[in-house]
């Protein structure tokens, strides 16, 4: 799940990045999150998008309809909120760490075999991690058939790292309360 927020080229980051350090913390021990990554980028196209990964849906509806989200949604204004089908999460311990995120996208042409998307985008997450991602998600999503693939980064990727219409976050926190320390 993903919802952001575009801010003004003029917008003070150190809000948000204020806020994360406030806030992220709160959702450390979320029942059913997985991993929260507090993504912000800034520069002419700045933006607040965290990304959320959920054990179920019931999880994630309890985030959206419950007073966390209600407060991003006072403090921001109200988002569309973009949800896939995890086709493939590799997320270990180590996501802490995570200071960058890379997150690409693409368009599933019609009538494509679909299980052999689904084994291309496993062996792209193989390769992100060999280069030493500390998580891939691999998102499926039908309604618009796209696929949104989110890489987690100690390091900042190298520019031959970039896809085409890659975009690149800076990660000011993560919430991992679903592995074990």
């Amino acid at each position: 799940m993903q919802y952001s927020f575009v801010l003004p080229a003029d917008y003070d980051m150190g809000v948000i990045r204020e806020r994360i350090a406030v806030k992220g913390p709160l959702l450390d021990g979320l029942p059913g999150l997985v991993f929260k990554a507090y993504l912000y980028a800034d520069g002419p196209e700045s933006s607040y998008a965290p990304f959320y990964l959920w054990r179920d849906e019931e999880a994630m509806h309890g985030f959206l309809n419950g007073p966390a989200f209600a407060g991003v949604a006072r403090a921001f204004g109200w988002p569309s909120v973009r949800t896939w089908t995890p086709w493939h999460a590799n997320v270990g311990p180590a996501v802490r760490e995570a200071r960058f995120a890379t997150r690409s996208g693409a368009v599933i042409a019609p009538y494509s075999a679909l299980s052999e998307l689904r084994l291309q985008e496993e062996a792209f997450a193989r390769e992100a991690l060999a280069k030493g991602a500390l998580a891939v998600v691999i998102g499926f999503e039908s309604v618009t058939w796209t696929i949104t693939r989110l890489c987690l980064w100690r390091d900042a990727p190298g520019p031959g790292s970039a896809a085409a219409a890659e975009q690149r976050y800076h990660v000011g926190h993560v919430s991992a309360p679903a592995l074990a320390m």
